[in-house]
């Protein structure tokens, strides 16, 4: 594998820093699944306390806390509504289905990311024998790197409430959400019965995610949690690291968003490129002229990854990714396009 010097390919690849590992060599810790150990129990009363919730759980995984939390709203054969492009639906392996029996029930995003209403209001399934139960609606907040407006996600659960529908809310991205949308991350949350935020995406852990909400769904998704596999001993290793995140990279995202809108600005200069609008940390690229692969061996050749598929490419600034970065991915894309695809 070509060594990566410059590394756009998420924000999950970041390092913790000395301040974060000192964190973690000094953690108080105990066996968590006894209820024992005390970081933990800080990071999860920390963080239902910033989102204004009763309750938290701990788990190692971002797909783990959302799976979780589809089990704890829906039962086997009931259904929960999410968007084709969710990362819950899309990029989770299936979970729900194959281990909770829950059927997916995918509708069209939006251009914003979003999920019309009326499609919503359509999806959810009468009282009949013949159907699964809708019991969920799923949304994810920022969803492809766009941030949903405020106004929407307030219709969208009030709209679910009237169904008699739970809420969750893959929120693995929550803060840059509240950060690019001048937002506090404690109303986005209200409007959900359960919310999932992940540390080692842009926050900077090396591992863990947090299931916030109500406390009876709560304490079914530590049932459910132990059921996968997922609970854990002496892990207050790891929520130091967490806590650290929360306490020392939430207002730095604001960096992230601007390195990111440095490269949008400086990629969408050339015309064999197509670039989205940039709203958080994510840049989303097209090769519309010339070989994307011939481009993509090109970045990596020099030292540049970047997540592709298909000639679509998705570029992600991250606590690792400074300025300078930005400036190098810029002249290696400008060494191979001033002239391409005609030199």
């Amino acid at each position: 594998m070509t060594w990566i010097a410059h590394d756009f390919r998420s924000d999950t690849v970041t390092k913790p820093n000395d301040g974060m590992r000192r964190a973690m060599a000094d953690a108080e810790v105990g066996d968590d699944v006894y209820g024992d150990d005390p970081t933990v129990n800080r990071l999860e009363a920390t963080l239902a306390d910033m989102l204004g919730h009763e309750a938290a759980l701990f788990l190692p995984s971002g797909t783990q806390s959302n799976l979780a939390a589809l089990m704890s709203h829906c039962g086997r054969g009931d259904e929960y509504i999410a968007g084709m492009e969710a990362h819950c639906y899309v990029n989770e392996a299936g979970g729900a289905a194959v281990l909770g029996s829950i059927q997916p029930q995918p509708l069209p995003n939006e251009v914003d990311g979003t999920i019309s209403l009326s499609a919503i209001a359509g999806a959810i399934k009468p009282d009949d024998i013949h159907f699964a139960r809708t019991r969920l609606l799923a949304l994810e907040n920022t969803i492809g790197g766009k941030v949903l407006p405020s106004g929407y996600v307030g219709e969208a659960v009030a709209l679910a409430r009237r169904f008699g529908l739970g809420t969750h809310l893959d929120g693995a991205r929550l803060f840059n959400a509240a950060i690019a949308g001048g937002q506090d991350a404690r109303e986005i949350a209200r409007n959900f019965d359960t919310i999932s935020v992940c540390l080692s995406k842009g926050l900077g852990a090396p591992a863990g995610s947090v299931l916030v909400g109500h406390e009876d769904l709560v304490d079914k998704a530590r049932r459910i949690r132990k059921m996968l596999g997922g609970g854990m001993r002496q892990v207050g290793i790891l929520a130091a690291a967490g806590l650290y995140a929360l306490e020392n990279n939430i207002d730095r995202l604001a960096e992230d968003h601007e390195h990111a809108k440095m490269l949008g600005e400086g990629l969408a200069r050339y015309p064999q490129l197509k670039v989205e609008p940039v709203q958080t940390n994510m840049v989303f690229v097209t090769v519309v002229e010339g070989d994307p692969q011939s481009f993509e061996d090109h970045l990596r050749e020099n030292g540049i990854g970047v997540h592709s598929r298909y000639g679509h490419q998705r570029w992600v600034t991250h606590l690792d990714v400074g300025p300078e970065d930005v400036e190098k991915a810029l002249e290696v894309v400008d060494a191979l396009l001033t002239n391409w695809p005609d030199a």
